[in-house]
């Protein structure tokens, strides 16, 4: 009897020192290509991966801005010292149906989130989701870095457990988050097709309220073959990740569309994409643009707007018979092309926001007004 009751005290406190060992924080780090080294504690995932590390300097947004196609194989560091507070809010909200950052790093996780719509913690939501994350004190010397040396390959190492670099600009992203089919939302007097690339969820929703209907197809799908041929008014081409130039079927499907002078509009990676159809060319910035706090100019206005951004690419060569619309305040890179003629135009930044400021959203009725125009010529 007393051999079984002390076996049984053995067991529990076994248990409960397992237990507790569970819970105990556990060591991380991230590593940076040229060999930086920043130690810090686990609070997601606890597997090591790899990506590109850069930074985004939102103070909200965190739901929005991970769940956004266009971090696919990058390491998010969010610069605001404090993330999680609010926690995570229901799917409908999120840009995607997952996350797509590969990993995270903040400086201050907050595990006891507080907010009407909060549905689990930040922590939780990564666990789930197999998504590391990792908690260091000096976000602000990791981004110094970064803007000095430039974005750079990184890993998140748990408990040492160490993995090859990886480099998300080295493949067609843009391939691997796209839908695979084709699907029809809304009904209305005009008919957009919306090339996925990897589209924030509000890029429709922002089309829908405006009265249309939106085809989302697939990157490589040419619907301007006569096989696949229907009925619609203009196209535009969403966001999404990656270098530009491997979405080539993309940017084939393009040169049709510009050829046959049909409306298009270009966001974010889209613009990227028109402007290499037409025949400019783009290039990789030092450090990107991830924020919601970036000031474009209006050429013809003069007037400036504050955007949401998320790239790290841009537009270098403007192509013939195009001119530049917007232009970045702080650094002067191109955030806008506008065709001097024909119905074609872009933009670098997300007129949808989600998360961030709702400046740009005229943008929608800007183009579904030259969409309608021309739709009404050709009736005429």
């Amino acid at each position: 009897m007393h051999n079984t009751m002390e076996d049984t005290l053995l067991q529990d406190v076994s248990k409960s020192l397992a237990e507790q060992k569970k819970q105990l924080p556990r060591k991380g780090a991230l590593v940076l290509e040229d060999g930086t080294r920043f130690e810090g504690i686990s609070f997601g995932h606890p597997e090591s991966i790899a990506g590109e590390v850069v930074f985004c300097t939102g103070m909200v947004g965190y739901p929005e801005a991970m769940t956004d196609a266009s971090y696919t194989g990058q390491i998010l560091t969010m610069t605001y010292p404090i993330m999680g507070n609010y926690g995570v809010p229901e799917p409908s909200l999120w840009e995607d149906e997952r996350i797509r950052v590969s990993g995270l790093i903040v400086s201050n996780y907050i595990d006891t989130p507080s907010h009407a719509q909060s549905t689990m913690s930040l922590g939780t939501w990564l666990q789930r989701e197999g998504i590391p994350g990792l908690e260091i004190k000096d976000t602000r010397r990791l981004t110094q870095h970064i803007r000095e040396h430039g974005t750079m390959l990184g890993k998140i190492l748990i408990n040492d457990e160490d993995v090859p670099f990886y480099d998300p600009n080295s493949e067609n992203l843009v391939a691997r988050v796209s839908t695979k089919e084709v699907m029809k939302a809304g009904s209305g007097d005009t008919t957009i097709v919306l090339i996925d690339c990897g589209a924030k969820r509000n890029i429709e929703r922002s089309l829908l309220k405006r009265n249309v209907q939106v085809v989302t197809v697939p990157w490589d799908f040419d619907f301007l073959d006569p096989a696949n041929r229907f009925d619609f008014d203009g196209i535009l081409v969403s966001n999404g990740p990656g270098d530009p130039k491997y979405a080539d079927k993309t940017i084939r499907i393009l040169q049709k569309a510009l050829a046959s002078k049909i409306p298009t509009m270009g966001i974010c990676l889209g613009h990227q994409l028109l402007a290499l159809a037409a025949g400019g060319d783009t290039y990789k910035l030092k450090f990107g643009h991830r924020s919601q706090n970036q000031p474009c100019i209006e050429s013809n206005t003069k007037r400036c707007y504050i955007t949401t951004q998320n790239h790290g690419f841009a537009v270098g060569t403007i192509p013939e018979g195009f001119t530049a619309w917007f232009t970045n305040a702080n650094d002067g890179s191109n955030e806008g092309l506008k065709h001097e003629e024909l119905p074609f135009l872009s933009v670098q930044f997300h007129p949808e926001a989600t998360p961030g400021p709702e400046d740009a959203e005229w943008l929608f009725d800007h183009f579904l007004k030259v969409v309608r125009e021309e739709k009404s010529k050709k009736g005429a």
